[in-house]
Protein backbone atom coordinates (compact mmCIF):
# COMPACT_ATOMS: atom_id res chain seq x y z
CA UNK A 1 0.00 0.00 0.00
CA UNK A 2 1.01 3.26 -0.87
CA UNK A 3 1.32 4.52 2.88
CA UNK A 4 3.35 1.66 3.61
CA UNK A 5 6.21 3.18 1.51
CA UNK A 6 6.24 6.66 3.32
CA UNK A 7 9.20 6.85 5.89
CA UNK A 8 8.46 6.68 9.29
CA UNK A 9 8.75 10.36 11.37
CA UNK A 10 11.92 9.26 13.05
CA UNK A 11 13.74 7.98 9.94
CA UNK A 12 12.69 11.68 8.03
CA UNK A 13 13.84 13.83 10.69
CA UNK A 14 17.25 11.57 10.74
CA UNK A 15 18.17 12.03 7.48
CA UNK A 16 17.64 15.84 7.31
CA UNK A 17 19.85 16.03 9.94
CA UNK A 18 22.26 14.05 8.72
CA UNK A 19 21.88 15.76 5.38
CA UNK A 20 22.02 19.35 7.79
CA UNK A 21 18.76 21.11 6.87
CA UNK A 22 19.28 24.22 8.56
CA UNK A 23 15.76 25.24 9.44
CA UNK A 24 13.20 22.98 10.07
CA UNK A 25 9.76 23.43 11.19
CA UNK A 26 7.06 21.09 12.64
CA UNK A 27 3.28 22.04 12.71
CA UNK A 28 1.80 20.18 15.98
CA UNK A 29 0.02 20.72 19.17
CA UNK A 30 1.96 17.68 20.25
CA UNK A 31 4.70 19.63 22.12
CA UNK A 32 5.74 17.01 24.27
CA UNK A 33 5.33 14.10 22.43
CA UNK A 34 7.98 15.75 19.30
CA UNK A 35 10.37 16.76 21.56
CA UNK A 36 10.25 13.03 22.88
CA UNK A 37 10.24 12.38 19.38
CA UNK A 38 12.87 14.89 18.47
CA UNK A 39 15.27 13.69 21.76
CA UNK A 40 15.46 10.37 20.55
CA UNK A 41 16.59 11.02 17.01
CA UNK A 42 19.31 12.87 17.73
CA UNK A 43 20.45 10.35 20.29
CA UNK A 44 20.23 6.72 18.38
CA UNK A 45 23.11 5.42 16.31
CA UNK A 46 21.12 3.51 14.42
CA UNK A 47 19.12 6.52 12.90
CA UNK A 48 22.19 9.50 13.12
CA UNK A 49 26.01 8.84 12.94
CA UNK A 50 26.46 11.95 14.82
CA UNK A 51 25.16 12.28 18.01
CA UNK A 52 23.27 16.47 19.29
CA UNK A 53 22.63 17.88 22.04
CA UNK A 54 18.69 18.95 22.18
CA UNK A 55 18.18 22.49 23.38
CA UNK A 56 14.56 24.06 23.80
CA UNK A 57 13.72 27.63 23.78
CA UNK A 58 10.26 28.89 25.08
CA UNK A 59 9.82 32.88 25.64
CA UNK A 60 8.61 32.22 29.12
CA UNK A 61 11.50 29.54 30.38
CA UNK A 62 14.28 30.55 26.93
CA UNK A 63 16.50 28.04 26.58
CA UNK A 64 17.38 25.10 28.66
CA UNK A 65 20.11 22.38 27.78
CA UNK A 66 24.06 21.27 28.56
CA UNK A 67 25.81 24.68 28.43
CA UNK A 68 23.22 27.05 27.28
CA UNK A 69 23.30 30.29 28.79
CA UNK A 70 21.38 31.22 31.67
CA UNK A 71 19.04 34.40 33.12
CA UNK A 72 17.08 36.96 31.31
CA UNK A 73 18.53 37.08 28.02
CA UNK A 74 18.01 33.50 27.44
CA UNK A 75 14.41 34.53 26.76
CA UNK A 76 15.27 36.77 24.09
CA UNK A 77 14.93 35.22 20.88
CA UNK A 78 17.29 37.00 19.31
CA UNK A 79 19.77 36.32 21.87
CA UNK A 80 18.53 32.51 21.42
CA UNK A 81 19.36 32.74 18.03
CA UNK A 82 22.94 34.11 18.57
CA UNK A 83 23.18 31.27 20.74
CA UNK A 84 22.83 28.70 18.49
CA UNK A 85 25.14 30.66 15.99
CA UNK A 86 27.71 30.56 18.02
CA UNK A 87 27.70 26.80 19.56
CA UNK A 88 30.58 25.04 18.55
CA UNK A 89 29.04 21.04 19.40
CA UNK A 90 26.66 19.28 17.09
CA UNK A 91 23.28 20.12 18.10
CA UNK A 92 19.49 20.47 17.81
CA UNK A 93 17.74 23.60 18.71
CA UNK A 94 14.23 23.53 19.47
CA UNK A 95 11.86 26.65 19.21
CA UNK A 96 8.45 26.59 20.62
CA UNK A 97 5.87 29.29 19.43
CA UNK A 98 8.14 31.08 16.96
CA UNK A 99 5.49 31.27 14.42
CA UNK A 100 4.31 34.61 16.91
CA UNK A 101 7.20 36.64 14.74
CA UNK A 102 6.44 35.30 11.56
CA UNK A 103 3.04 37.05 11.43
CA UNK A 104 -0.11 36.25 10.26
CA UNK A 105 -3.40 37.30 10.87
CA UNK A 106 -3.21 40.42 9.69
CA UNK A 107 -0.07 41.00 11.99
CA UNK A 108 3.21 41.83 9.66
CA UNK A 109 6.22 39.88 10.98
CA UNK A 110 9.20 40.74 13.45
CA UNK A 111 12.03 42.04 10.60
CA UNK A 112 14.65 41.72 13.50
CA UNK A 113 13.67 38.04 13.80
CA UNK A 114 12.97 37.28 10.15
CA UNK A 115 16.42 38.84 9.02
CA UNK A 116 18.70 36.97 12.21
CA UNK A 117 17.04 33.81 10.95
CA UNK A 118 18.43 34.17 7.32
CA UNK A 119 22.11 35.25 8.70
CA UNK A 120 21.61 32.30 11.15
CA UNK A 121 20.92 29.78 7.84
CA UNK A 122 24.40 29.80 5.81
CA UNK A 123 26.57 29.75 9.56
CA UNK A 124 24.53 26.25 9.89
CA UNK A 125 25.11 24.93 6.45
CA UNK A 126 29.06 26.03 6.90
CA UNK A 127 29.50 24.72 11.00
CA UNK A 128 32.25 22.13 11.23
CA UNK A 129 29.78 20.29 13.85
CA UNK A 130 26.50 19.45 12.55
CA UNK A 131 23.75 21.66 13.67
CA UNK A 132 20.13 22.11 13.17
CA UNK A 133 17.19 24.80 14.36
CA UNK A 134 13.50 23.28 14.54
CA UNK A 135 10.34 26.13 15.00
CA UNK A 136 7.95 23.89 16.87
CA UNK A 137 4.73 25.63 16.75
CA UNK A 138 0.87 24.62 16.61
CA UNK A 139 0.03 26.18 13.21
CA UNK A 140 1.89 26.81 9.98
CA UNK A 141 2.95 30.63 9.52
CA UNK A 142 5.36 31.39 7.31
CA UNK A 143 6.76 34.72 5.90
CA UNK A 144 7.61 34.96 2.13
CA UNK A 145 10.78 36.04 2.85
CA UNK A 146 11.84 32.44 5.04
CA UNK A 147 9.79 30.15 2.36
CA UNK A 148 13.05 28.84 0.55
CA UNK A 149 15.05 29.01 3.76
CA UNK A 150 12.54 26.59 5.77
CA UNK A 151 11.50 22.69 5.07
CA UNK A 152 8.27 22.04 6.83
CA UNK A 153 8.22 18.33 8.01
CA UNK A 154 5.01 16.52 8.39
CA UNK A 155 4.21 15.26 12.17
CA UNK A 156 1.63 12.52 12.13
CA UNK A 157 -0.61 11.89 14.90
CA UNK A 158 -0.73 8.96 17.23
CA UNK A 159 -0.57 6.13 15.38
CA UNK A 160 -2.68 2.59 16.19
CA UNK A 161 0.67 1.14 18.18
CA UNK A 162 0.76 3.89 20.09
CA UNK A 163 -2.71 4.58 21.11
CA UNK A 164 -3.24 0.66 21.52
CA UNK A 165 0.07 0.96 23.96
CA UNK A 166 -1.59 4.13 26.13
CA UNK A 167 -4.96 2.16 26.37
CA UNK A 168 -3.08 -1.05 27.32
CA UNK A 169 -1.03 0.61 30.19
CA UNK A 170 -4.03 2.66 31.06
CA UNK A 171 -6.20 -0.77 31.83
CA UNK A 172 -3.21 -2.26 33.63
CA UNK A 173 -2.98 0.73 35.87
CA UNK A 174 -6.72 0.82 36.45
CA UNK A 175 -6.83 -2.96 36.91
CA UNK A 176 -4.06 -2.83 39.66
CA UNK A 177 -6.16 -0.48 41.58
CA UNK A 178 -9.60 -2.51 41.33
CA UNK A 179 -11.64 1.00 41.32
CA UNK A 180 -12.58 0.64 37.35
CA UNK A 181 -13.66 -3.12 36.00
CA UNK A 182 -12.25 -3.78 32.93
CA UNK A 183 -14.49 -5.86 30.25
CA UNK A 184 -12.38 -5.70 27.09
CA UNK A 185 -10.58 -8.55 25.59
CA UNK A 186 -7.97 -7.83 22.86
CA UNK A 187 -10.34 -7.39 19.51
CA UNK A 188 -12.31 -4.99 21.76
CA UNK A 189 -8.99 -3.42 22.61
CA UNK A 190 -8.19 -3.27 18.89
CA UNK A 191 -11.57 -1.65 18.29
CA UNK A 192 -11.64 1.19 21.09
CA UNK A 193 -8.07 2.32 19.81
CA UNK A 194 -8.49 2.11 16.22
CA UNK A 195 -11.77 4.33 17.20
CA UNK A 196 -9.41 6.83 19.05
CA UNK A 197 -7.48 7.22 16.10
CA UNK A 198 -6.94 11.01 14.63
CA UNK A 199 -7.46 12.26 18.29
CA UNK A 200 -3.57 13.83 20.26
CA UNK A 201 -2.37 10.85 22.46
CA UNK A 202 -3.45 13.65 25.48
CA UNK A 203 -7.35 13.21 24.01
CA UNK A 204 -7.07 9.84 23.09
CA UNK A 205 -5.70 9.55 27.13
CA UNK A 206 -8.83 12.00 28.35
CA UNK A 207 -10.96 10.20 26.07
CA UNK A 208 -10.29 6.70 27.81
CA UNK A 209 -10.23 8.51 31.13
CA UNK A 210 -14.12 10.04 30.71
CA UNK A 211 -15.19 6.33 29.70
CA UNK A 212 -13.97 4.67 32.86
CA UNK A 213 -15.05 7.42 35.29
CA UNK A 214 -18.44 7.52 33.76
CA UNK A 215 -19.88 4.46 35.12
CA UNK A 216 -17.11 2.96 36.79
CA UNK A 217 -16.06 0.65 33.63
CA UNK A 218 -14.30 0.25 30.27
CA UNK A 219 -15.53 -2.28 27.75
CA UNK A 220 -16.50 -1.79 23.88
CA UNK A 221 -19.70 0.12 24.75
CA UNK A 222 -17.51 3.07 25.39
CA UNK A 223 -17.19 3.68 21.79
CA UNK A 224 -19.84 6.51 22.08
CA UNK A 225 -17.72 7.93 24.36
CA UNK A 226 -14.11 7.97 22.02
CA UNK A 227 -16.79 9.57 18.90
CA UNK A 228 -18.03 12.01 20.98
CA UNK A 229 -14.79 13.40 21.93
CA UNK A 230 -13.94 13.19 18.56
CA UNK A 231 -17.02 15.80 17.87
CA UNK A 232 -14.97 18.13 19.43
CA UNK A 233 -12.48 18.30 16.88
CA UNK A 234 -15.20 18.44 13.96
CA UNK A 235 -16.84 21.07 16.19
CA UNK A 236 -13.77 23.70 15.43
CA UNK A 237 -13.83 23.08 12.01
CA UNK A 238 -16.84 25.28 10.88
CA UNK A 239 -16.95 23.50 8.00
CA UNK A 240 -17.86 19.70 8.49
CA UNK A 241 -20.84 18.62 11.11
CA UNK A 242 -21.13 15.97 13.10
CA UNK A 243 -24.50 14.21 12.86
CA UNK A 244 -25.18 11.77 16.06
CA UNK A 245 -27.53 9.20 14.51
CA UNK A 246 -28.70 6.16 16.70
CA UNK A 247 -30.19 4.28 12.92
CA UNK A 248 -29.89 1.19 12.52
CA UNK A 249 -29.98 -0.73 9.20
CA UNK A 250 -33.42 -2.61 10.52
CA UNK A 251 -34.97 0.96 10.49
CA UNK A 252 -34.31 1.24 6.70
CA UNK A 253 -36.99 -0.61 4.69
CA UNK A 254 -35.51 -2.47 2.05
CA UNK A 255 -32.81 -1.48 -0.24
CA UNK A 256 -31.24 -5.60 1.00
CA UNK A 257 -28.40 -5.51 -1.49
CA UNK A 258 -26.79 -2.40 -0.71
CA UNK A 259 -27.21 -3.53 2.86
CA UNK A 260 -25.40 -6.70 2.20
CA UNK A 261 -22.57 -5.02 0.36
CA UNK A 262 -22.15 -2.37 2.98
CA UNK A 263 -22.19 -5.46 5.98
CA UNK A 264 -19.46 -7.07 3.93
CA UNK A 265 -17.18 -4.03 4.20
CA UNK A 266 -17.94 -3.39 8.26
CA UNK A 267 -14.93 -3.70 9.88
CA UNK A 268 -12.70 -3.40 6.98
CA UNK A 269 -10.61 -1.24 8.12
CA UNK A 270 -9.23 -3.03 11.10
CA UNK A 271 -5.92 -5.11 10.66
CA UNK A 272 -8.09 -8.59 10.30
CA UNK A 273 -9.03 -7.27 7.32
CA UNK A 274 -4.98 -6.69 6.44
CA UNK A 275 -4.47 -10.47 6.67
CA UNK A 276 -6.34 -10.30 3.38
CA UNK A 277 -4.56 -7.45 1.45
CA UNK A 278 -7.40 -5.29 1.83
CA UNK A 279 -8.29 -1.74 1.52
CA UNK A 280 -10.28 0.42 3.56
CA UNK A 281 -13.33 1.01 1.38
CA UNK A 282 -13.36 4.29 -0.38
CA UNK A 283 -16.99 5.33 -0.58
CA UNK A 284 -20.04 4.51 -2.55
CA UNK A 285 -22.74 6.91 -4.74
CA UNK A 286 -25.99 6.83 -3.84
CA UNK A 287 -28.38 8.12 -6.59
CA UNK A 288 -32.22 7.66 -7.67
CA UNK A 289 -35.53 8.41 -6.61
CA UNK A 290 -36.16 11.40 -4.36
CA UNK A 291 -37.50 10.23 -1.33
CA UNK A 292 -36.40 6.94 -1.23
CA UNK A 293 -33.86 6.72 1.85
CA UNK A 294 -30.34 7.78 -0.02
CA UNK A 295 -30.14 10.26 3.18
CA UNK A 296 -31.42 7.22 5.65
CA UNK A 297 -28.82 4.75 4.55
CA UNK A 298 -26.03 7.16 5.01
CA UNK A 299 -27.03 7.75 8.92
CA UNK A 300 -27.27 4.51 9.06
CA UNK A 301 -24.12 3.51 8.31
CA UNK A 302 -22.55 5.69 10.36
CA UNK A 303 -24.50 3.59 13.46
CA UNK A 304 -23.77 0.18 11.98
CA UNK A 305 -20.18 0.88 11.48
CA UNK A 306 -19.74 2.79 15.07
CA UNK A 307 -17.86 5.67 13.25
CA UNK A 308 -18.71 9.10 13.10
CA UNK A 309 -20.77 10.86 10.19
CA UNK A 310 -19.42 13.91 9.27
CA UNK A 311 -21.74 15.94 6.45
CA UNK A 312 -19.03 18.26 4.32
CA UNK A 313 -21.60 21.67 3.21
CA UNK A 314 -20.35 22.54 -0.21
CA UNK A 315 -22.05 25.46 0.12
CA UNK A 316 -19.89 26.29 2.87
CA UNK A 317 -16.31 25.72 1.00
CA UNK A 318 -17.45 28.46 -1.24
CA UNK A 319 -18.07 31.06 1.49
CA UNK A 320 -15.57 33.12 2.79
CA UNK A 321 -12.78 35.39 1.41
CA UNK A 322 -11.97 35.44 -2.58
CA UNK A 323 -9.22 32.47 -2.97
CA UNK A 324 -10.16 30.92 0.17
CA UNK A 325 -12.41 28.29 -1.47
CA UNK A 326 -9.35 25.70 -2.42
CA UNK A 327 -8.04 26.10 0.93
CA UNK A 328 -11.57 25.42 2.89
CA UNK A 329 -11.70 21.90 0.98
CA UNK A 330 -8.79 21.28 2.03
CA UNK A 331 -9.38 21.97 5.53
CA UNK A 332 -12.27 19.97 5.27
CA UNK A 333 -10.17 17.23 4.14
CA UNK A 334 -7.61 16.83 6.99
CA UNK A 335 -10.55 17.22 9.05
CA UNK A 336 -12.13 14.02 8.06
CA UNK A 337 -8.81 12.51 7.85
CA UNK A 338 -7.37 13.73 11.14
CA UNK A 339 -10.36 11.59 13.17
CA UNK A 340 -10.30 8.76 10.69
CA UNK A 341 -12.08 6.10 10.46
CA UNK A 342 -14.85 7.84 9.57
CA UNK A 343 -17.84 8.66 7.18
CA UNK A 344 -18.02 11.48 5.20
CA UNK A 345 -21.84 12.13 3.94
CA UNK A 346 -21.85 14.81 1.09
CA UNK A 347 -25.76 15.48 0.42
CA UNK A 348 -26.91 16.00 -2.92
CA UNK A 349 -23.66 16.74 -4.30
CA UNK A 350 -24.68 17.18 -7.76
CA UNK A 351 -26.02 20.76 -6.02
CA UNK A 352 -22.60 21.71 -4.49
CA UNK A 353 -20.41 21.23 -7.72
CA UNK A 354 -22.58 23.25 -10.20
CA UNK A 355 -19.99 24.97 -12.34
CA UNK A 356 -17.39 22.03 -12.40
CA UNK A 357 -15.97 21.94 -15.57
CA UNK A 358 -17.35 25.11 -16.52
CA UNK A 359 -16.78 28.91 -16.16
CA UNK A 360 -18.13 32.12 -14.78
CA UNK A 361 -16.37 31.79 -11.28
CA UNK A 362 -12.46 32.13 -12.73
CA UNK A 363 -12.06 28.38 -12.38
CA UNK A 364 -12.53 28.27 -8.58
CA UNK A 365 -15.49 25.22 -8.61
CA UNK A 366 -13.20 23.31 -11.12
CA UNK A 367 -10.02 23.61 -8.81
CA UNK A 368 -12.02 22.86 -5.53
CA UNK A 369 -14.04 19.65 -7.35
CA UNK A 370 -10.68 18.70 -8.64
CA UNK A 371 -8.90 18.81 -5.47
CA UNK A 372 -11.91 16.65 -4.13
CA UNK A 373 -11.42 13.98 -7.66
CA UNK A 374 -7.64 14.04 -6.44
CA UNK A 375 -7.94 13.25 -3.10
CA UNK A 376 -11.24 10.70 -3.69
CA UNK A 377 -8.36 8.91 -6.31
CA UNK A 378 -5.47 8.69 -3.77
CA UNK A 379 -6.54 8.61 -0.30
CA UNK A 380 -5.01 6.33 1.93
CA UNK A 381 -7.24 7.04 5.46
CA UNK A 382 -10.29 4.99 6.16
CA UNK A 383 -12.46 7.58 5.12
CA UNK A 384 -15.66 6.03 3.91
CA UNK A 385 -17.43 8.68 1.49
CA UNK A 386 -20.81 8.03 1.13
CA UNK A 387 -22.08 10.71 -1.62
CA UNK A 388 -26.14 11.20 -2.65
CA UNK A 389 -27.56 12.67 -6.04
CA UNK A 390 -30.85 13.06 -7.32
CA UNK A 391 -29.69 14.29 -10.75
CA UNK A 392 -26.92 11.97 -11.69
CA UNK A 393 -26.28 13.39 -15.74
CA UNK A 394 -25.33 16.59 -14.01
CA UNK A 395 -21.91 15.10 -12.66
CA UNK A 396 -19.14 15.04 -14.66
CA UNK A 397 -17.99 11.64 -16.17
CA UNK A 398 -14.60 11.85 -14.57
CA UNK A 399 -16.53 11.74 -10.89
CA UNK A 400 -18.23 8.58 -11.81
CA UNK A 401 -15.18 5.83 -13.34
CA UNK A 402 -13.94 3.54 -11.23
CA UNK A 403 -11.23 4.20 -8.29
CA UNK A 404 -13.34 7.19 -7.00
CA UNK A 405 -16.29 5.36 -5.61
CA UNK A 406 -15.84 1.50 -4.91
CA UNK A 407 -19.86 1.25 -6.53
CA UNK A 408 -22.61 3.44 -7.49
CA UNK A 409 -26.06 2.13 -6.29
CA UNK A 410 -29.41 2.78 -7.54
CA UNK A 411 -32.14 3.59 -5.36
CA UNK A 412 -35.82 2.81 -7.07
CA UNK A 413 -39.28 2.99 -5.93
CA UNK A 414 -40.00 0.56 -3.39
CA UNK A 415 -41.33 -3.06 -4.38
CA UNK A 416 -44.10 -4.46 -2.99
CA UNK A 417 -42.02 -6.24 -0.41
CA UNK A 418 -40.29 -3.06 0.80
CA UNK A 419 -43.30 -1.00 1.01
CA UNK A 420 -44.58 -3.68 3.13
CA UNK A 421 -41.25 -3.43 5.39
CA UNK A 422 -41.49 0.81 5.09
CA UNK A 423 -45.50 0.53 6.41
CA UNK A 424 -44.43 -1.73 9.03
CA UNK A 425 -40.99 0.14 10.33
CA UNK A 426 -43.21 3.50 10.41
CA UNK A 427 -46.70 1.86 12.05
CA UNK A 428 -44.81 0.30 14.47
CA UNK A 429 -42.71 3.49 15.50
CA UNK A 430 -45.87 5.17 16.01
CA UNK A 431 -48.51 2.95 17.56
CA UNK A 432 -46.96 2.22 20.65
CA UNK A 433 -49.94 3.57 22.96
CA UNK A 434 -52.81 0.67 23.15
CA UNK A 435 -55.39 4.01 23.18
CA UNK A 436 -54.32 4.83 19.85
CA UNK A 437 -54.00 1.01 18.83
CA UNK A 438 -57.36 0.41 19.79
CA UNK A 439 -58.81 -2.53 17.12
CA UNK A 440 -56.31 -1.95 14.96
CA UNK A 441 -54.34 -4.56 13.72
CA UNK A 442 -51.54 -4.86 11.04
CA UNK A 443 -52.72 -8.46 9.40
CA UNK A 444 -51.55 -10.11 5.91
CA UNK A 445 -54.69 -8.38 4.89
CA UNK A 446 -54.36 -5.06 5.82
CA UNK A 447 -50.22 -4.49 4.68
CA UNK A 448 -51.40 -6.43 1.37
CA UNK A 449 -54.24 -3.52 0.67
CA UNK A 450 -51.95 -0.61 2.11
CA UNK A 451 -49.37 -2.08 -0.25
CA UNK A 452 -51.39 -2.52 -3.11
CA UNK A 453 -52.70 0.88 -3.19
CA UNK A 454 -49.51 2.74 -3.01
CA UNK A 455 -47.61 1.10 -5.97
CA UNK A 456 -45.33 4.12 -6.65
CA UNK A 457 -45.38 5.58 -3.69
CA UNK A 458 -41.02 6.54 -2.50
CA UNK A 459 -40.54 5.97 1.20
CA UNK A 460 -40.79 9.25 1.93
CA UNK A 461 -44.72 9.23 1.24
CA UNK A 462 -45.37 6.52 2.82
CA UNK A 463 -44.36 7.87 6.44
CA UNK A 464 -46.57 10.84 5.56
CA UNK A 465 -49.27 8.58 4.65
CA UNK A 466 -49.29 7.06 8.48
CA UNK A 467 -48.80 10.49 9.85
CA UNK A 468 -51.79 12.06 7.97
CA UNK A 469 -53.80 8.61 9.48
CA UNK A 470 -52.71 9.34 12.97
CA UNK A 471 -53.70 12.97 12.89
CA UNK A 472 -57.64 11.95 11.44
CA UNK A 473 -57.34 9.69 14.40
CA UNK A 474 -56.01 12.21 16.61
CA UNK A 475 -58.81 15.09 15.13
CA UNK A 476 -61.47 13.03 16.31
CA UNK A 477 -60.13 11.76 19.66
CA UNK A 478 -60.36 8.20 18.58
CA UNK A 479 -58.15 4.96 17.58
CA UNK A 480 -56.74 4.77 14.27
CA UNK A 481 -58.39 2.53 11.71
CA UNK A 482 -57.23 1.43 8.88
CA UNK A 483 -59.39 3.22 6.78
CA UNK A 484 -57.50 6.54 7.91
CA UNK A 485 -54.58 5.18 6.16
CA UNK A 486 -56.01 4.13 2.93
CA UNK A 487 -58.40 7.83 2.68
CA UNK A 488 -54.77 9.13 3.00
CA UNK A 489 -53.35 7.39 0.20
CA UNK A 490 -56.38 8.44 -1.96
CA UNK A 491 -55.44 12.15 -1.29
CA UNK A 492 -51.92 11.74 -2.05
CA UNK A 493 -50.64 11.90 -5.98
CA UNK A 494 -47.40 10.54 -5.75
CA UNK A 495 -43.99 11.49 -6.87
CA UNK A 496 -44.21 9.38 -9.68
CA UNK A 497 -46.88 10.93 -11.67
CA UNK A 498 -45.71 14.43 -10.74
CA UNK A 499 -42.11 13.61 -12.21
CA UNK A 500 -42.95 10.60 -14.57
CA UNK A 501 -40.58 12.19 -16.79
CA UNK A 502 -38.02 12.61 -14.76
CA UNK A 503 -37.95 9.45 -13.17
CA UNK A 504 -37.89 7.72 -16.30
CA UNK A 505 -34.87 9.40 -17.50
CA UNK A 506 -33.43 8.84 -14.14
CA UNK A 507 -33.99 5.01 -14.73
CA UNK A 508 -32.68 4.70 -18.37
CA UNK A 509 -29.43 6.17 -17.06
CA UNK A 510 -28.96 3.64 -14.29
CA UNK A 511 -29.79 0.86 -16.25
CA UNK A 512 -26.25 -0.06 -18.02
CA UNK A 513 -24.35 2.63 -14.69
CA UNK A 514 -25.83 1.21 -11.10
CA UNK A 515 -26.27 -1.48 -9.12
CA UNK A 516 -29.71 -2.16 -8.37
CA UNK A 517 -29.93 -1.35 -4.04
CA UNK A 518 -33.26 -3.46 -4.12
CA UNK A 519 -32.06 -7.10 -3.50
CA UNK A 520 -32.71 -9.29 -6.88
CA UNK A 521 -34.82 -11.73 -4.75
CA UNK A 522 -37.81 -8.50 -4.46
CA UNK A 523 -37.56 -7.73 -8.04
CA UNK A 524 -38.01 -10.59 -9.50
CA UNK A 525 -41.70 -10.72 -10.78
CA UNK A 526 -42.85 -7.74 -9.33
CA UNK A 527 -45.58 -6.62 -11.99
CA UNK A 528 -48.03 -3.99 -10.34
CA UNK A 529 -51.47 -4.69 -11.30
CA UNK A 530 -53.51 -3.43 -13.55
CA UNK A 531 -54.73 0.75 -12.24
CA UNK A 532 -58.81 0.09 -11.66
CA UNK A 533 -59.29 3.99 -10.65
CA UNK A 534 -57.36 7.63 -10.62
CA UNK A 535 -56.30 7.46 -14.30
CA UNK A 536 -53.61 10.35 -13.73
CA UNK A 537 -51.34 7.09 -11.82
CA UNK A 538 -51.62 5.13 -15.22
CA UNK A 539 -48.15 6.85 -16.36
CA UNK A 540 -46.77 6.41 -12.92
CA UNK A 541 -47.80 2.66 -12.58
CA UNK A 542 -46.00 2.22 -16.42
CA UNK A 543 -42.61 3.24 -15.11
CA UNK A 544 -43.07 1.26 -11.92
CA UNK A 545 -43.29 -1.89 -14.24
CA UNK A 546 -40.02 -1.37 -15.59
CA UNK A 547 -37.08 -0.87 -12.72
CA UNK A 548 -33.66 0.64 -13.17
CA UNK A 549 -30.51 -0.47 -12.27
CA UNK A 550 -28.49 -3.20 -12.58
CA UNK A 551 -29.54 -6.87 -10.70
CA UNK A 552 -26.38 -7.46 -9.53
CA UNK A 553 -26.20 -9.55 -6.03
CA UNK A 554 -24.07 -9.44 -2.95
Amino acid sequence: MAQDRIPSFPTRLAHLLKARFPCLYLCTWEEDRALAAIRKVAKDDALIKTRRSVFVWSVTSGLSGDGCAEGEDSKSPIKALEFAEKHAEAAVFVFKDFHVYFGGAGRPPDQTVVRKIRDLVPTLKRSQRPKSVIFLCPSLVLPTDLQKDMTVVDFELPSFAEIRTLLEEMVETNRATGRIRIDLNADETGRLSKAALGLTLQEAENAFARAMVEDGQLNIQDLEVILDEKCQVIKKSEILEFIKSDLRMDDVGGLENLKRWLKKRDKSWLDEAQCYGLPAPKGVLITGVPGCGKSLIAKAISAAWQLPLLRLDVGKIYSGLMGSSEENMRKAIKTAEAIAPSVLWIDEIEKGFPAAGGGGDSGVSSRVFGSFLTWMQEKTKPVFVVATANNIGSLPPEFLRKGRFDEIFFVDLPTQKELADIFTLHLKKRLTDPKVVGEFNLSDTALAELTNSTEGYVGAEIEQVVISGLFDAFADDRAVRLEDFVKAVKNMVPLSVTQAEQIRSIREWANVRAVAATAPEHRSGYLPAQPKERPPREEGRDIIASRGGRAVDF
